[in-house]
This record gives structure tokens, sequence and C-alpha cells, in this order.
């Protein structure tokens, strides 16, 4: 596609002496109240997952922020949630959110009022012009009206990806680890969390084996953020666990902490998969669903098989 014109860079200033900002200052500059768009709440999203890996954040910390993350409206919002963080190793870079620079201006006369105007309705509409042909445009400038060869049917279907996104459901399930597999080749790692429509990985760095790699599932793995191992860390298959079961305890886990189901949100449930802290079952796993709601939180810890080892109630 052809690079739109460049445009003259306007200012406007009324004649009373109140300043306002420049047409391309305002369509270009990303400030606090900028609207956001899908990939600054997924970059954001990437932040607080590297935060999570890092051990930043508690599990709960990144779920409430994530949760906030999806449903934010300005890049604003977006700051705010990663503001405190050490973000340095994330995979992605926030904007460089700026103020509005007022100093640049073009005075107005009175007497050259109209001329002003002519001008800067001229801009207008060659923007407009500009932008219509960038978003929809097909031709090889926004003032050419000779068909593009590339515009035409090329019979290509479309490729629709059913990814498994209701993670935690017995397809649901099946079909992360299946993406695992497919993905690295196998199921083994460090941890996996597993929220209803995302999952956070933990593995090896086969580049370094004092680092571990920390994958975001959204309905395919992302590119990792790296942090340093830690004692815990211990190598197991995440998918040596009894899966019916695993959904079962999870769909009743509300109600086994004491809590009632009504009251939980959807995204305050989710299951953490670590390795086995029993020197007796070297690469056995333990599954914890935790679950949570205005009224308290609690958890349920249980072995692969579905043996359960302990109830923490979200009544005392």
């Amino acid at each position: 596609m052809t690079t739109p014109p460049h445009f003259v860079d306007v200012h406007l200033v009324c004649a009373d002496g109140n300043r306002t900002l420049t047409i391309i200052d305002v369509a270009e500059r990303q400030t606090a109240t900028t609207r956001a768009k899908d990939s600054d709440r997924n970059d954001t999203c990437q932040v607080l997952d590297s935060a999570l890996a890092e051990g930043q954040l508690s599990m709960e910390e990144h779920r409430q922020r994530v949760a906030t993350a999806t449903t934010a409206t300005t890049l604003g919002q977006l700051a705010g949630l990663v503001s405190d963080l050490q973000n340095s190793n994330a995979p992605v870079k926030m904007p460089d959110l700026k103020k509005p620079d007022l100093k640049k201006t073009v005075r107005v006369g009175a007497g050259g009022g109209w001329g002003m105007r002519a001008a800067v309705a001229g801009v207008l509409v060659l923007l407009g012009v500009a932008i219509g042909w960038g978003l929809y445009g097909n031709t090889s400038s926004p003032l050419s009206f000779t068909s593009d060869p590339g515009a035409k049917s090329d019979g290509i279907p479309a490729t629709v990806l059913t990814p498994p996104k209701q993670l935690q459901s017995l397809g649901g399930l099946n079909g992360l680890l299946e993406q695992m597999r497919q993905r690295f080749g196998d199921t083994k790692g460090y941890s996996l969390t597993i929220y209803p429509e995302y999952a956070v990985l933990s593995r090896a760095d086969p580049s370094d084996d004092r680092r571990k790699l920390s994958y975001t599932y959204r309905g395919g793995f992302d590119d990792p953020s790296t942090s340093a191992k830690d004692g815990d860390d211990v190598i197991v298959d995440l998918a040596a666990f009894n899966v019916e079961k695993t959904v079962g305890i999870l769909r009743g886990a509300a109600e086994t902490v004491g809590l009632q189901q009504k009251d939980v949100k959807p995204d305050n449930t989710y299951l953490s998969i670590d390795p086995s802290r029993d020197p007796l079952t070297p690469g056995a796993l333990t599954l914890r669903a935790s679950v949570s709601s205005d009224f308290g939180s609690g958890s349920i810890t249980f072995a692969g098989d579905g043996t359960l080892k302990r109830i923490d109630s979200a009544i005392d």
C-alpha cells in the first residue's frame, strides 16, 4: 500500500487568544485518555504475566489485574496496572504517554480568519480522504480510482481457527494439553496455572539451565518471558493427572470451601498444577483448585488421581 501524502501541520489559535492543539498532533499523540486497542490490552497482560513469573505479583493480584486490563478503555487505565512493576524483562514495552504540548501555535488575526478556516477545511478533507483510503482503499493512491489487481478475488478460502478457550472443562483441559504437545513436543514443565480462558506455563530454558521461561496461552502460546529458577522448580509431566476428576473438583470447589456458586464470578476460579513436595512420590503432581468471592476465598489441594490432601475453607 502506498504511503498517504504528508499533510501540513496546521495549528489553530482563536482570535481571542485561546490555544488549541494541531490536527496532526491530536491524531498521533498517545496520552492517558487515548482509547486503548485490543493490542494494548494484550501487551498489558503480557507484562502482568511476566511480573507473575518473576514473583512480583501473587496469583490473586495477577488475576485481578488481568481482569481489569481486559475491560480497560484508555491507555492511562492500562498504565496504572503496571506502573508499580519492574518490567524491564517483560516481552513488550508499554507506550510512553505524553502530555499535550500547547506551545507551537499560529495566531489567526481577525482579518485572516476566513483564509485560515478555508485552509483548515481543505486539510480536514484531505485528511479524511487519506484515512479512509488507508483503512479501506484498494488503489495505488487515495485519488486513484483504477482497480488494484490485488483487490480482485484470489479464490483462497478463509481459515477459521478454533483453539480451546473454555479451559476449565473436559474438552478445554485436554485441548490445552494437546496444544502443549504440538507446541513443545511434550507436556513437561515446572508449573501450569489454568484460568477459565487463559493459562500460564513455566518451562525450562533450553539455552540456560539457570533460568526458566514463562508462556501465556490465549488460543496459542505467546512468546515467553524469562526469569531465574528457584529451588522449588522441578521438571515434571504436567499432564499426569486425571482430567475428569479434576474438572469435577473444580466445578464443586465453591460449595466445598463453603461459598455459594452464584456469588463466584467465572474468572474467580483457577487451577494450579505443581510438582509434589512428597519425597516418597518423585514426579507426582499436586493440584490446587482455588476459588474466591466477595464473601471469602478457599482452596482444595489434591493429588493427580483426585485423592484429597487438604481443604482450606472460606469460612473460619
